[in-house]
């Protein structure tokens, strides 16, 4: 499998750390709002991932964090924080914030066939975790105090930006928007492991620490998580790309600082999904979530083929007319699959491995989805009887996860719903029924002046029969 590695800009054969074995983290939600579809298009595609990855047998243990406590509205760890922006805005307790939009992201989760990962770990779950990984850090002296703030000291690495080669003058004030000054940091780019002091003093979750009663940073929490469960190496981190920086370049700074040696080998960023206006945001008040889909009349499994026709490292540009799109090709092809006969024949095995190496060859090659869905397409081409079209079918759609062979299903019960519903005679038409029976015994039993006699008693109130050779067909005058 060639996979591109963000931190080395290249596509690299994805070899993980202990055979057959792969451990994945992924950033989660900062459960201060709705998710929104942006924000989901990065779990699709990381969903994806880790399903390709079951395909090829490998054993995944995938961790995600829940971010509960800590995360500054600005990038520079200064604004807001936005769990306690969150609580303002509802009139609740940060808590009761919190578990309602965990649980509106999981419910959204399962409405795109998202997998939930096998360990959810909220932030709040790990402070005794975070305070040691911290502890370590001043001892080692990657970490200062100042303020009450106790900062990681990024003059102290070899290399910070790991990513891409920033600018220091970027992280100027004012350069960027959120970027406030700090005075308390030796360094522009130093960030806060772990708060005692800040302009909200009402922040209502607080732990006592070595150095006073305060609260994590946000960038200590993944490292702290994923070592807690994964040890001392980690495969493969996932996340949007725009955590690259400066979320994901602190926490290779601590968790290396802190290891004293490489700690994850590969990173999968996926690219933003943008609006006409820009990048999709809540900070700007208006964003589109799995509901408001919903409450339009798009399946959320639309979306979800939407966000596979392109390649996760490609920006993607959501317009209602392109989501249109989507639901017209997947009524296109949930009605291809429909036709199949799923009990015809019995499974062709040389058609099987030919398409499944198709399909290796495209989710293998950098997970490009497009050309995934595509095989689909192939197969539903091929001279493969149905019963073998149908087991490739469902076997893909464990990894694209489109809910294929279900919705098929369900539009062959449907279609033929609407059949029998045509064919129904109404009791008003049950004696014209009656009577072409009748005469049709008459023709059999070579009774013809009885059949004549029916013809011409229906003639009489106004209904003409046709005979055919597909039988008796019958018109009002």
């Amino acid at each position: 499998m060639l996979l591109y590695n963000s931190l080395t800009h290249n596509r690299e054969e994805f070899v993980p750390n202990t055979p057959g074995r792969v451990k994945m983290y992924t950033c989660g939600p900062t459960v201060y709002h709705y998710a929104h579809i942006g924000n989901l298009r990065t779990y699709i595609m990381e969903d994806i991932l880790e399903k390709y990855l079951r395909y090829c047998g490998y054993q995944v243990t995938r961790v995600m964090n829940i971010t509960d406590v800590g995360h500054l509205s600005s990038d520079a760890d200064t604004g807001e924080d936005k769990m306690l922006k969150g609580a303002r805005r509802e009139h609740k307790t940060v808590m009761e914030i919190a578990k309602f939009y965990t649980d509106a992201f999981f419910r959204d989760c399962q409405k795109l066939n998202i997998k939930i990962p096998e360990i959810v770990e909220p932030a709040t779950g790990c402070i005794p975790e975070f305070i040691h990984l911290v502890e370590v850090l001043l001892e080692k002296g990657y970490a200062y105090l100042a303020g009450g703030n106790v900062y990681f000291d990024t003059s102290k690495l070899k290399e910070y930006y790991v990513f891409n080669k920033h600018e220091a003058e970027n992280l100027v004030v004012g350069a960027r928007e959120g970027v406030e000054e700090d005075e308390n940091k030796r360094n522009k780019t130093d960030f806060v492991l772990w708060f005692t002091k800040s302009k909200f003093e009402d922040q209502e979750l607080k732990w006592d620490s070595p150095w006073g009663i305060g609260y994590p940073g946000w960038h200590i929490e993944c490292s702290g998580i994923s070592i807690k469960h994964f040890g001392e190496d980690l495969d493969i981190h996932c996340g949007g790309i725009d955590n690259a920086f400066p979320h994901h370049t602190n926490e290779i700074a601590q968790s290396e600082a802190y290891l004293g040696h490489k700690w994850c080998n590969y990173w999968f960023h996926v690219l933003h999904l943008n609006t006409n206006s820009g990048k999709m945001s809540k900070s700007k008040g208006e964003f589109l979530t799995v509901s408001l889909l919903e409450e339009k009349g798009y399946d959320p499994l639309v979306y979800r083929l939407f966000c596979l026709q392109s390649h996760y490292r490609r920006s993607l540009v959501f317009s209602w007319e392109a989501l249109d799109n989507a639901a017209a090709a997947y009524k296109k092809l949930v009605a291809r699959i429909a036709a199949v006969d799923e009990n015809e024949g019995t499974l062709e095995e040389s058609g099987i491995e030919h398409f499944r190496a198709e399909f290796h060859e495209a989710l293998g090659n950098d997970v490009n989805t497009s050309l995934g869905i595509t095989v689909l397409y192939d197969v539903l081409k091929s001279n493969l009887n149905g019963c073998t079209k149908t087991a490739l079918i469902q076997e893909f759609d464990t990894v694209l996860s489109l809910g294929l062979i279900a919705a098929a299903r369900r539009m062959r019960e449907e279609n033929a719903r609407k059949e029998a519903e045509a064919e129904a005679v109404s009791p008003e038409d049950q004696f014209i029924v009656d009577a072409i029976a009748a005469r049709t015994a008459a023709k059999k039993a070579k009774n013809y002046a009885e059949a004549d006699r029916i013809r011409d008693e229906l003639k009489a109130q106004g209904i003409t029969l046709i005979d055919t050779p597909q039988g008796v067909k019958w018109s009002r005058d």
